[in-house]
C-alpha cells in the first residue's frame, strides 16, 4: 500500500521554478488553482528561504546556478520549467543559464516504477501537439478577464505521463535586449541590440536556450519584461530622496507591467506561447519616465522629483540609474493579447494607482 502511494506521488505532474522570488511566488497559486494542479518545485540557492518557499506551497530544493555540482537533482526532475533567475552580475555571457541547460539536459532514469525512459523529444512533442491542437484552438479566442484566472487549456506541459515529454521552458528575459530605440514603437521582430553588459547577458541566455531547443527538441518561449511594479515595487524611496528625472524634451519612454499580470502571463505562456518565440509582457501604458514618477508621487501625496537636463543627470546620478535613462522605446503587446489571449488586469499604471 505504501509503495503504491509513493509511486503515485512520484508520478504527480511537476513544475520547476528557477529563481522563485516575488513574481515566482505570485505564480505558485496560479499553478495550484488548475484542475490538474502540478507539484511546484522551487530551486533556491539560499537555505534560509526554504521555510518561506514551503509555506508558499512549493517543494523547495537547494541548488546554486553558480555551482554546477549542486544541480544534480534537476536531471529528469520536471519537463516544465519557469526560468526566472537573473544572470550573474559580471561578464557578457550568462553562465547560470548555461549551467541550468546542462543540468536539465542530463538524462536520469525515473525512480518511479513503471515510468519508461524518455522517448525521442521530437516524437514526444509531435504526439502531444497532435492530441491537444484542437482543444487549444477552441480556447484561443477566450481572453482572461483577470490576472488571477489561468486559462482552461490542455495540461500537457504539466502532465505526468509514462513517457516524459520534451522540456517546456519559459524564460523571463528583459526588454533591455533592444537597447535604445529612440522612442520608437516596436514589436518582437525588432533585432536585439544590447548596449550594456546586463542586457548582453540576457541576449546570451536567450541564444543559449534557443540553441538547446534546436539540439534537444525543447519547446522554449521567451517573455521579455519591462519595468515591474506593484504595491511593494513602487519607486517610493527614489522619490523620497528626490533623485531627479530628465526634463520632458530629453526624457525617455519606459514600459511597465504589474507583478500580478506578469505572473499570470508567465503561467499562460507555458500553456499557449508558440515555441522559439518572444512575447512582450507589457501593459498599455505610454509614459515618459519622469511622468511615471510624477503619477506615483501624486498618488502617494509626495513631492514630485526635480527635473534636470541630461548633462546635469550625468553628474548627479549613479551609472546604473543613468543606463536606464539612456534607452527609450515603446512596446507593442499585440502577441500578448492575440496569441496568448490575455486581458490585462491592470491595463495601465493609472488603473492600478486609482485602486
Amino acid at each position: 500500500m505504501h509503495g503504491m502511494i509513493a509511486t503515485r506521488i512520484l508520478r504527480r505532474a511537476r513544475v520547476l521554478i528557477v529563481g522563485c522570488g516575488d513574481v515566482g511566488l505570485r505564480a505558485v497559486p496560479l499553478f495550484k488553482a488548475r484542475a490538474a494542479a502540478p507539484r511546484v518545485i522551487a530551486l533556491t540557492s539560499h537555505r534560509e528561504r526554504v521555510a518561506e518557499l514551503r509555506a508558499a506551497g512549493t517543494t523547495p530544493i537547494v541548488g546554486d546556478l553558480d555551482d554546477r555540482a549542486s544541480l544534480g537533482r534537476l536531471a529528469g526532475l520536471s519537463s516544465t520549467v519557469l526560468h526566472l533567475a537573473p544572470p550573474q552580475k559580471e561578464g557578457d555571457d550568462d553562465r547560470r543559464t548555461q549551467a541550468l541547460i546542462a543540468a536539465l539536459s542530463t538524462r536520469r532514469r525515473s525512480v518511479a516504477r513503471g515510468i519508461a525512459s524518455p522517448m525521442s523529444p521530437h516524437r514526444a512533442w509531435r504526439a502531444w501537439f497532435r492530441a491537444s491542437f484542437r482543444t487549444a484552438s477552441a480556447h484561443a479566442q477566450t481572453p482572461v478577464k483577470t490576472a488571477h484566472i489561468v486559462p482552461d487549456v490542455p495540461d500537457a506541459p504539466f502532465a505526468a505521463t509514462r513517457r516524459r515529454p520534451p522540456i517546456r521552458l519559459v524564460y523571463a528575459s528583459t526588454t533591455g535586449v533592444y537597447g535604445d530605440c529612440g522612442g520608437a514603437l516596436i514589436d518582437e521582430t525588432r533585432p536585439v541590440r544590447p548596449e550594456n553588459a546586463r542586457a548582453k547577458r540576457r541576449v546570451s541566455a536567450e541564444t543559449r536556450l534557443r540553441r538547446a531547443a534546436v539540439r534537444g527538441g525543447w519547446r522554449v518561449s521567451i517573455v521579455r519584461i519591462p519595468g515591474i511594479y506593484a504595491a511593494n515595487r513602487l519607486p517610493l524611496a527614489r522619490i523620497e530622496r528626490g533623485a531627479p528625472a530628465l526634463v520632458a524634451d530629453e526624457d525617455v519612454f519606459t514600459n511597465h507591467i504589474h507583478a500580478d499580470d506578469l505572473a499570470a502571463i508567465l503561467v499562460r505562456a507555458i500553456l499557449r506561447a508558440k515555441p522559439q518565440r518572444a512575447i512582450h509582457a507589457s501593459d498599455d501604458t505610454d509614459l515618459l519616465m519622469g511622468d511615471y514618477f510624477d503619477r506615483v508621487a501624486d498618488a502617494q501625496g509626495m513631492a514630485r522629483v526635480p527635473r534636470v537636463t541630461r548633462q546635469e543627470a550625468e553628474a548627479r546620478l549613479e551609472p546604473i540609474t543613468l543606463s536606464f535613462m539612456r534607452e527609450s522605446r515603446r512596446l507593442k503587446n499585440t502577441r500578448l493579447k492575440r496569441e496568448l489571449g490575455y486581458e490585462l488586469h491592470y491595463p495601465t499604471i493609472d488603473d492600478f494607482l486609482r485602486r
